[in-house]
């Protein structure tokens, strides 16, 4: 089997990551190019000790660790505000926090990928988590035609401080909602009530507002197409309510035009 066909099934994944650990779909793109075509040359090898996954994301960090983020697109405009936000909480922290809350890695595969051990994981995650929740507070709306998925996602909102200003169950209520109250932040399903999409109530929103968008669907094949545009944030339900409360917080915490909940 040919090393592309090996990794094939995990680059959507890992480039869900590196978008989400950059704040940046440009930039985690740049990453992920660069660990593959290092390992297309030789110049990187998978560890054949760990998983193919582990063994990926393992190449992925040595890339990113010895580029001291060189590669970064620092353009104006381009997320001056969260590269500000970043230099905030130490980048081991931020690391193992998405490995093991976005990305679903235990604590021994995450302490596999940074070469570091247990204990030193548990550290940075919870340091990566206190760090994070300090920096937000925002309004947010649902996009969730299911009345109990919608009530879950509500409830992990409301437990990280932040407030719901509606639920829409269709892209003309949640253009509606926005047109009376802008959100810091959207939380989108793609399939909704009356048959129209999640996706075209996203983009009429982020046609008005610069606002930053997870989203939470069963369809995740319909996003993670390697076509741009793609999502930074996205999530497959059914979800684990650690990884919406990491994609949150990541979401907030690298989007440059976030809005602060109001007093």
């Amino acid at each position: 089997m040919s090393l592309l066909a090996r990794l094939a099934p995990h680059l959507p994944y890992m480039r869900r990551y590196a978008r989400a650990l950059t704040g940046s779909q440009s930039t985690g793109d740049q990453y992920v190019r660069v660990a593959l075509e290092a390992l297309a040359a030789g110049e990187k090898q998978l560890d054949s000790r760990l998983s193919p996954r582990v063994a990926l994301y393992h190449v992925f960090h040595a890339i990113w660790c010895t580029s001291g983020a060189k590669l970064e697109d620092r353009t104006p405009g381009d997320g001056q505000d969260a590269s500000q936000r970043l230099m905030r909480i130490a980048p081991r922290s931020r690391q193992a926090f998405l490995l093991t809350a976005l990305e679903g890695f235990t604590p021994s595969e995450t302490a596999q990928v940074l070469d570091t051990d247990f204990p030193d994981v548990e550290r940075l995650i919870s340091q990566a988590q206190t760090e994070i929740d300090a920096e937000l507070a925002t309004d947010v709306l649902i996009i969730e035609d299911e009345p109990v998925i919608a009530a879950d996602i509500e409830a992990l909102v409301r437990e990280l401080g932040h407030t719901v200003v509606d639920i829409a169950a269709t892209r003309t209520e949640a253009v509606e909602v926005v047109a009376r109250k802008a959100p810091g932040l959207v939380l989108a399903d793609i399939q909704l009530a009356d048959g129209s999409s999640g996706i075209d109530a996203v983009k009429d929103i982020l046609g008005h507002y610069d606002v930053p968008v997870i989203f939470i669907t069963a369809f995740p094949e319909r996003l993670l197409t390697g076509e741009r545009p793609e999502p930074t944030f996205l999530i497959t339900r059914p979800f684990q309510p650690e990884t919406v409360k990491a994609a949150i917080g990541q979401a907030l915490f690298f989007h440059p035009g976030r809005t602060a909940r109001a007093a």
